[in-house]
């Protein structure tokens, strides 16, 4: 089995030439003042209630290597704004095939970056010093981590995944330490963290939930992903100090959290009652925490934000009035 970022977002939620194409647009913007915290906080967190954001401007631009235009996304960007990321759908033809991308984002910026003998790869994550995380498909389609450090590609599969197919690297942080989560013969998901250096795994298990993923990391070793309830909803969670808290976006039906920077900025995509998924963004959390939801102008509706840096750069995807998906940067 092979899951592509959008189609996570969806069952979770169920169950080299090219253009560069800049737009400048406003955000939908939504602040919200209600707690963030849903349903249960663990641990001892503090929680002194939320404040309400200011609007503020957001410049877009999209971003898609025309190796395939029709499908590109923007999946993890560092502090000196390389993206990590990759095109092709994944469907017959279209194989995933991963890339970095550098400024000033030119289409000659584009670096091909697969796991070798690969025949699929999606870059997801790219740390400061420009190693990178992602995953890579086999002939038989199973998935295995990988991370690319100092130009050395290592393949990595949790053990505990037994029967299953699936092994996802999702972010890495400086200090060599990756996220990601396993699917067992089940079906289940399992969150995970691995060392690197030492290719030592440690279960991520936040409570009062199952099916976890750990979608980000930062450079303190706090790390955000997402969970199902007994109630079948999806939410977030932040581990922080080895205590977890639970957070939602207010009146959403889901909620998944994809990137985290060194503030403690988390970016993600949530559903609203009608089924649109927006991307937002969350800050202090665990004090004054606020809310903002983020569309890009020319995917209102289809946006999904998915890393960003501590300057403020957040990269992700929408689809397009044509059927594609785009990849896009934005400044916050």
């Amino acid at each position: 089995m092979f899951i592509t970022q959008r189609n996570l977002v969806r069952a979770m939620l169920a169950g080299s030439l090219g253009l560069l194409i800049p737009t400048t647009a406003y955000a939908a913007t939504s602040p919200f003042v209600r707690p963030p915290f849903v349903n249960r906080t663990f641990g001892s967190l503090p929680q002194r209630g939320d404040a309400l954001l200011a609007p503020r401007r957001i410049h877009f631009t999209t971003l898609d290597d025309q190796a395939d235009p029709t499908f590109n996304q923007l999946l993890g960007i560092n502090n000196s704004g390389v993206i990590a990321g990759y095109f092709g759908s994944g469907a017959a033809g279209h194989p995933n095939k991963g890339y970095t991308l550098d400024p000033p984002y030119g289409q000659g910026n584009y670096v091909n970056e697969n796991f070798p003998g690969s025949v699929q790869t999606q870059v997801t994550a790219i740390n400061n010093i420009g190693d990178t995380a992602g995953f890579w498909v086999d002939g038989n389609g199973n998935n295995f981590g990988f991370v690319e450090w100092n130009n050395v590609f290592t393949s990595y599969k949790n053990p505990h995944t037994g029967h299953g197919t699936v092994n996802q690297l999702l972010g890495i942080n400086d200090r060599g330490i990756a996220v990601g989560f396993y699917t067992d013969a089940t079906g289940v998901n399992h969150a995970y963290s691995l060392k690197q250096g030492t290719s030592q795994f440690k279960a991520i298990v936040p409570p009062g939930g199952s099916n976890a993923t750990a979608s980000a990391i930062n450079d303190n070793g706090d790390v955000t992903g997402f969970l199902t309830t007994s109630s079948g909803t999806v939410i977030g969670y932040l581990r922080k100090g080895g205590l977890f808290s639970d957070f939602a976006f207010p009146n959403a039906a889901s909620t998944m959290p994809f990137g985290i920077n060194n503030k403690d900025q988390i970016v993600g995509v949530y559903t609203d009652s009608q089924g649109a998924m927006h991307g937002f963004l969350l800050s202090n959390p665990l004090t004054h925490a606020t809310w903002r939801r983020i569309d890009d102008p020319n995917g209102i509706g289809t946006t999904t934000v998915n890393g960003l840096n501590d300057g403020g750069q957040i990269v992700g995807f929408y689809l397009d009035g044509a059927g594609n998906t785009d990849g896009f940067l934005g400044q916050l």
